[in-house]
């Protein structure tokens, strides 16, 4: 089907519909990213938005059109930003809201709906299965169906992040979008190309998911960081608006993303979660590259990061930068024998962070005990040293 037309009418309406309540998200420099990839870059901090990412923006947009209709209630399956937009949208509106997740949703998403008003309906096994609830209950009860992406009101709504570039980057030449749905990518390639075509759009997806990139969909559960960008097939409608408004899509891969929230977090002080920090992503893997010329903008298209990953970020990031080291070390099993370990550790300038006895499968002598040590330094050349120190004090060490 042929692409629909959004014009600059549609998101000055869809601009209207949300003030006072949709914020204009800062846009920060970012010198660690553009010292890395020799352009200059700037961070759209979507993060920042209202419910913690720019779903708010087409929710605002598709209840303002809606009218009266909105007045018997809005629905949606997701388990996710849209609910949470959603139900935020619904409230400012004084209007029903029911969403409907799948089971083992995450708790704290569902905490939020509740928080705004929602009506919150647990039941299916999968996001599809909700989304056919949702459906179900909207044509039940007479409510009002809200797609997350597929809806060209939602679009408008969408773009209108694209408009608070065009203010705030006077000589924007690039654009790193994340890209799921399309609402977003698309929505944003819109404003900024009806303002300026010779900008570039750039879309960024996940390997695990990449329905616009061509790759063979997933048929079972998707499991990324990039969870809610993590849809499986194009839409009706934001498809041919992806084929004509973007120039180029790249995909990254599960260790890239990982990569680019811990950046963001330690360089940055930017909480941002897996499927919005894809566009860092794709500049630290080299999937895409600055413009040579004037701006390159990331989005950061969403903050809701599931605070149970974050501690695996943190120690993959540590282990890789040489900060973490695990060793193993026999040592007597009299007493005092750990303890002068211990300080020798402590002598070296090692914080310890966990240890454990071994006893069971390993090679030992029958007054030695083996120890497992999780320790904290300040590089590789700290780990030598220690592991020289420890060695240099008769004990037999290897590093894990």
């Amino acid at each position: 089907m042929p692409a629909i037309e959004i014009s600059a009418a549609d998101i000055a309406r869809a601009h209207a519909a949300g003030a006072g309540v949709v914020k204009h998200t800062p846009v920060t420099a970012s010198a660690a990213l553009s010292d890395r990839t020799g352009g200059d870059i700037v961070l759209k901090a979507e993060n920042m938005q209202r419910t913690g990412s720019f779903k708010i923006r087409g929710a605002m947009s598709k209840l303002s059109s809606l009218g009266e209709l909105a007045k018997t209630g809005v629905t949606a399956g997701s388990a996710g930003n849209h609910a949470q937009a959603l139900a935020f949208a619904a409230r400012t509106f004084g209007v029903p809201c029911e969403i409907f997740v799948p089971k083992n949703a995450p708790i704290a998403k569902i905490a939020a709906c509740r928080a705004y008003g929602a009506t919150v309906v647990e039941g299916g096994d999968s996001l599809d299965e909700a989304v056919t609830a949702a459906r179900a209950r909207a044509t039940e009860k007479g409510m009002q169906f809200c797609h997350p992406y597929d809806d060209a009101v939602v679009v408008a709504g969408q773009a209108t992040l694209g408009l608070e570039l065009i203010v705030d980057i006077p000589n924007l030449r690039r654009v790193l979008v994340p890209l799921g749905g399309g609402g977003l990518a698309s929505g944003v390639a819109i404003a900024v190309k009806q303002h300026d075509p010779t900008i570039k759009v750039i879309g960024v997806q996940v390997e695990a998911c990449a329905p616009y990139a061509n790759s063979t969909p997933p048929t079972g559960p998707v499991f990324t960081l990039a969870d809610g960008i993590a849809v499986k097939k194009p839409g009706e409608i934001t498809r041919p608006l992806i084929e004509k408004w973007l120039d180029d899509i790249v995909v990254v891969d599960e260790d890239a993303v990982a990569d680019a929230m811990v950046l963001l977090m330690e360089r940055s002080k930017l909480y941002v979660e897996g499927g919005g920090a894809v566009g860092v992503s794709a500049l630290l893997s080299e999937r895409a590259a600055p413009s040579r010329s004037g701006t390159t903008c990331v989005v950061l298209s969403g903050g809701n990061v599931d605070l149970g990953v974050v501690p695996g970020l943190i120690r993959r990031f540590e282990t890789q930068a040489g900060r973490r080291l695990i060793v193993f070390v026999k040592v007597s099993d009299r007493p005092g024998g750990l303890a002068k370990l211990l300080t020798i550790f402590a002598e070296v300038g090692a914080s310890v962070i966990d240890i454990d006895h071994v006893r069971d499968g390993v090679d030992l002598h029958v007054r030695e005990t083996g120890v497992n040590a999780v320790l904290e330094v300040r590089g590789p050349d700290h780990a030598e040293l220690l592991i020289d120190t420890v060695r240099d004090a008769g004990y037999e060490i290897n590093a894990l």
